[in-house]
This record gives structure tokens, sequence and C-alpha cells, in this order.
């Protein structure tokens, strides 16, 4: 055999021995994979793998995705082929772990095919390319007995919740009856009812009603959720009772979810010091302004926990920037917190996995002594009982979230301080503390009544023989029950805010996006004690921020170098300001003529210059962080640049050295030979 014939034979089997192992690798080390992401997101969590462990049928996910559609279509939806690959890759997964009660279809629905009559038909969105060709992206889990749950589109700002998306649908697709929540709020979390007054009102107008919150949106897709009033003399017929901003509460309603709270119902409650959310309305027939703090004193009081009123959480290292009008400077308000991870308990369900929770105004929780307020004074003349052991509390406090260690409480006169706030102000008044300060409670145990002898309430009576057609008011005495036979539960959150649109989402082409773990928070304490926790590991997991930790070092550094020297500038702006105004305003009566003529133009103009100094200053103050902050991120950026060259450098440098070595060597053995 020749030489060539040789050559040409090898390589024949070197190609044939290639595809044989790619062959074998494809079919039987399928299963050996590797998820290198940091946040393991082609891994399945324990969530998902318990969802799937309780599939007692076979079902079936369509994944529809017009591929060819997309290849005509601009670069926006040309994006979606990467995000196809990873939702099929993240669904293999599902298959591979359901034990062959998971089957995968994937649907490329063609132009007036039945495939693409059923995508309609099912709900899913489209989106026109050409005159024929539909985009189509979305999921469709079916099981045998004919239920079918959709994702009508894999939309963008929902990547990071791919698998809490689809592990939902399955939960929902296997769950016969949905639990029932009940919302009393004095805010119109609701939205407004077409039939009520002032939607008929604003829609004469040309205005539209306002729509419900989007956590009350998002919890209707999967519960059954109805409006509680707050006028109630009872809460029936709910699973999970969430109370968001109770303000004057009557005393018939506060006993209303007592009861409820003693048998057994599962409650949220979210009461606030200063409410953003709650616009004050101004009367022009008074000077005062309506209050926007909440509070349940009586019944948290037995629950263990107070919330002084008009003192906040605050902590430096958490503060986040933005503007207190619409033409001012966004500056850091220490009552404006963005939690990080250190800030949740990560051995609560609730909080486990959450990343970023954002809150505004947050009150403090503290813990108080329950039975304190039933205690009787000890009577001194009376010998003293000799000390019993502690017995174990009938309540648990858990702390769910708090601030740093370097947190702490900060107060105001009154909130009308808090309508035109002074972030800069408030930030170098803030004293760091030494301890956390917790703003959410998860309350446990067996409970007694806030109202252990009953209340008076108003009902109907006889009819009034003056008056017929009004039935006389009579006043009639109520009790219930004095205190639990089971376990209770009670979430206490001190904020109202973070379930706002304002905090918890933003707005986006495609609707309302998720912003940090706020609504993941509110859902996660839903799910827990509405006892489906499997998905709250899953919420989370694509929501990570990796902290910035010597940045965040670096520029709270430079901000405590120059606090008093930023509050003095400050504070020479807001006299000069004040100097300008009154000399403005004492101009106002004067002839044009005699103001040119007098000082007042040339003290104008010295109050302008000292003004513009002075923030010329401020600016410099705070670029000095700034610099140092590029400095750190360019020297990072020069290590990453000359990292890989430099390996690479170095690793044939040693090679370089050690063939030479060997060469050496070599020589000397041939030569001695």
């Amino acid at each position: 055999m020749n030489r060539t014939l040789r050559a040409i034979l090898g390589a024949v089997l070197i190609l044939i021995i290639a595809f044989s192992g790619i062959s074998i690798c494809q079919n039987i080390g399928s299963r050996l994979k590797v998820d290198v992401t940091d946040q393991g997101l082609y891994t399945l969590s324990a969530g998902t793998k318990a969802i799937l462990g309780r599939l007692n049928q076979p079902i079936t996910a369509k994944l529809y995705f017009a591929r060819k559609a997309a290849m005509k279509a601009p670069d926006q939806i040309q994006y979606f082929t990467n995000y196809f690959d990873f939702v099929k890759s993240l669904l293999d997964e599902y298959v591979a772990a359901s034990g062959g009660k998971v089957k995968l279809e994937v649907i490329d629905p063609r132009p007036f095919s039945d495939d693409e009559e059923q995508a309609m038909r099912l709900g899913l969105q489209k989106f026109p390319i050409t005159e024929n060709e539909n985009f189509f992206f979305g999921l469709v889990i079916q099981t045998q007995f004919g239920v079918d749950k959709v994702i009508p589109f894999f939309s963008p700002d929902r990547h990071n919740f791919v698998e809490y998306d689809i592990s939902y649908l399955i939960d929902t697709a296997i769950t016969k009856q949905k639990k029932k929540i009940g919302i009393m709020s004095s805010l119109p979390v609701m939205g407004q009812d077409a039939s009520d007054y002032m939607a008929r009102m604003m829609q004469m107008q040309g205005q539209q009603p306002e729509p419900p919150w989007t956590f009350v949106e998002q919890l209707k897709n999967k519960y059954d959720v109805t409006t509680v009033p707050t006028d109630v003399n009872e809460v029936n017929d709910v699973d999970i009772l969430i109370v968001v901003h109770p303000k004057d509460l009557p005393e018939r309603t506060q006993f209303a979810i007592d009861q409820f709270v003693l048998k057994g119902g599962r409650t949220i409650v979210c009461v606030d010091p200063h409410c953003i959310s709650d616009r004050p309305q101004r009367n022009p027939m008074q000077m005062s302004v309506q209050s926007q703090n909440s509070s349940l004193d009586r019944l948290m009081k037995t629950w263990g926990l107070e919330m002084p009123a008009n003192t906040f959480a605050g902590d430096r290292s958490l503060a986040m920037e933005a503007a207190v009008s619409r033409n001012a400077r966004a500056e850091k308000i220490i009552g404006y917190l963005s939690l990080n991870r250190d800030c949740f308990n990560r051995d609560n369900p609730i909080t486990t996995e959450l990343n970023e929770v954002r809150v505004l105004f947050a009150g403090v929780l503290k813990e108080i002594d329950a039975q304190a307020k039933d205690a009787k004074p000890a009577d001194p003349n009376q010998p003293k009982e000799a000390a019993k052991p502690a017995d174990k509390p009938a309540i648990q406090r858990t702390a769910l979230m708090t601030t740093t260690k370097s947190g702490n409480s900060w107060k105001v006169g009154s909130s009308f301080e808090l309508m035109f706030p002074d972030p800069a102000k408030m930030m170098a008044n803030f004293v760091d503390g030494d301890r956390p300060v917790i703003m959410g409670y998860l309350v446990t145990g067996k409970f007694q009544s806030s109202f252990p002898e009953g209340i008076e309430i108003e009902t109907d009576g006889p009819k009034d023989p003056n008056d017929p057609n009004e039935p006389k008011k009579i006043k009639k005495h109520v009790t219930g029950l004095t205190e639990s036979s089971g376990d209770c539960a009670v979430v206490v959150f001190s904020d109202v805010d973070f379930i706002s649109d304002q905090l918890a989402y933003a707005s986006s082409i495609f609707g309302k996006m998720v912003v940090g773990d706020n609504s993941a928070l509110l859902m996660n304490t839903v799910e827990e004690l509405g006892g489906s926790g499997d998905l709250i590991a899953i919420r989370s997991r694509g929501n990570f921020k990796r902290p910035f930790t010597v940045v965040d070092k670096i520029e709270q550094e430079a901000e405590r170098a120059s606090a008093d020297e930023v509050a003095l500038i400050n504070a020479q702006i807001d006299g000069f300001n004040q100097k300008l105004q009154e000399l403005v305003s004492s101009a106002k009566g004067e002839d044009e003529q005699k103001i040119l003529g007098s000082d007042i133009v040339k003290n104008k103009r010295e109050l302008e210059m000292k003004i513009r100094d002075a923030q010329k200053r401020l600016r410099s103050i705070k670029e000095k962080s700034r610099v140092q902050t590029d400095r750190l991120g360019n020297k990072l950026k020069m290590i990453n640049t000359a990292a890989v060259p430099g390996v690479i450098l170095v690793v044939a440098v040693v090679l370089g050295i050690w063939r030479s070595v060997r060469r050496r060597q070599y020589v000397s053995h041939a030569s001695d030979a």
C-alpha cells in the first residue's frame, strides 16, 4: 500500500471515529451536563422538582415558536431565537426530571396551518411580520383531563422568571381548587368600579377609572380575589386576608379581623407611618391636610408588636437616590432603602431567596410583651412567690426583613415634614446604629383576643312607629372567641409603598415589568401562608444582583468625609436663596426706573454669584467620589484586559523554556552517544 492511499484511508478512519464519538456523546452523554452559570439558571430548583414529584398524570408541554417567521422579522424579533434556545433547554430539564410524566412538543406554526389556528384558539399572542406571516412564542401545558394553561408570550422582562412561570403553570394545571384571597384597604388597590359614581363622572369627562394595582392583577392570575369592605362585622369565606393601609378602621372591623385570625385565618397586614401612595386630599375650606399614616395598634399589641408614630427605618449604606420634585437633582434619601440579601431571614421560606426589596419611609417594628397590658400590678404587702421557670412563650415572632447592623431609626416632629422633604438635611441628621431595624415580622402561635369582653355594635331594631320606613338603631353586645384553639399566623410589614406600582413595577412596551423582589415578597408570603411554598424557592433566583462592595465602600467613605462640608454649603445656599427672595419681594412695589438705579440689582447679582459659587463647590466635592469610583473602574478594566494575554504569555514563556531545556538534554545525550 503506497503512502497516498495510506493517508487517504487514515483520514477516512479519523472522520469515522470523530463522527462516531460525536454521536455517542450526543446520545449517551446527553445527561452529563454542567451548569456553569452563576445562579444555576439551567438547573431546576428544589421547588420545581417537588412540583414535578407531585405529578400523578402525564402532561404535554407545547412550545410554540415561529422560527421561520423570526428569520424574516426585524432585529427586535430575531433576538428571541436565543431566548427560545434558553426556554427549550430549560424544558428539556423538566422532561428529564419528571420521570416520563412531561412530554415536550416544539411547534413552528406556519401560515394557514392547523398549528397556527390552534395557537390562536389557545390564546397565544401573535405579532404580524408580513401579510401572511405571524410570530408566536408561547407555551401551553395540557393535561389528559382537558385542562389548558397558557403563557401567551415569553416577554423579555420575564426572562429571569421563566422557571417560575413554567412551574406555576404546571402547579395550577394539577391544582383543582383556587384559594380565596380577601383584600381590605383604605386605598383604591382594587381599582375603581365601573358602576361607582366617581368612575362614571371620570368617564363622562373622558378620563379612565383607576385600574387595580398590579399586585392585585398578579394575585388574580392564581387566586380568587375579592374585596372585603372596611366596615364589615365579620370576615367569612376567605382563606387569606390582606389588610393594606388600615386607616381609622371602626371597632367592629378590627373585631372582625381579630376573630378571623383566632379562627385560624391567615392574615397579612401592611401598615405605614407615612404612605406616599396615600395622596393627601387638600380641603380648600381648611388649612389642615389628611394624615398618611395607618396602624392596627390594638391588634398588634396582642400579637406582641408596636410601630411608633413618625418613626422610620434608615440605613446610610442602603439609601437610594431619587428626586423629591420634578426639577430637583436626585439625592440619597435616608428613608428610601434598597434592602439587599443580607437584610432577609435566610431561614424562612418567605425571604430565603430574596435579593432586593425597595421600601419608602418604612416604619419600625418593635417587640413588646403581649401580656403586659393585662398584667396586674404587684401588691407590695403580699409575700413574693418563688421564681418559676419561664414557660415557652405561646407566641413566636420571627423577623423577616431588616436593615444592616449600621441601620437605625429616625424621627420627624410630624408627618407634614415629609410632604416637602430635605434629603440632604435628613441624611446629615441621621446617626448610624449598631443593630438592625426590623420592618417585617411573622407572628405564629396561639393568640389571645384583643377584645376579650366583646364589643358594642349598632343593629337594626324594630321599626319606629313614627317612621315605619326607618327602623330603630339599637346597640347590641357581641362576643366571640377569647383565644384561638389552634395555631394562628400573621405577617406584619411596616410599609405599604413596597407593593405599589411606583416601587414594585415599571412600565414597558410589554406592560408592567417587575422591579426587584417587591412583588415576590408579597407573593411568597401568600403562598407560604396558603400552604403552597414550592414556588417560593423559584421566584427570585433569577433576580440576583452582585453587590459592588468596593465601590459602595468608596462612596460611603467619601460621603461621610464630606457630610459636614456638604451640610454647611447647603445651609449657605438656603441662606442666600432666602435673602434673594426677600430682596425680590421688597422690590415688587418699587418703580422700574428706581430699581435699575438702586443697589437692588447689584445685591441681586452678588447673591446669585454666591449661590453659583456655593453650588460649584458642592459639585466639586461630589466629583471627588466619582473620580475615585472611575479610577477604580479603569483599574479593573485594565486588569481584566491584560489578564488573559498575560496568562497566555506566561504559559508560552514556561513552555518555551521547558522545550529549550528538553532540546538541550536531547542534544547532550545524542552527542554522548
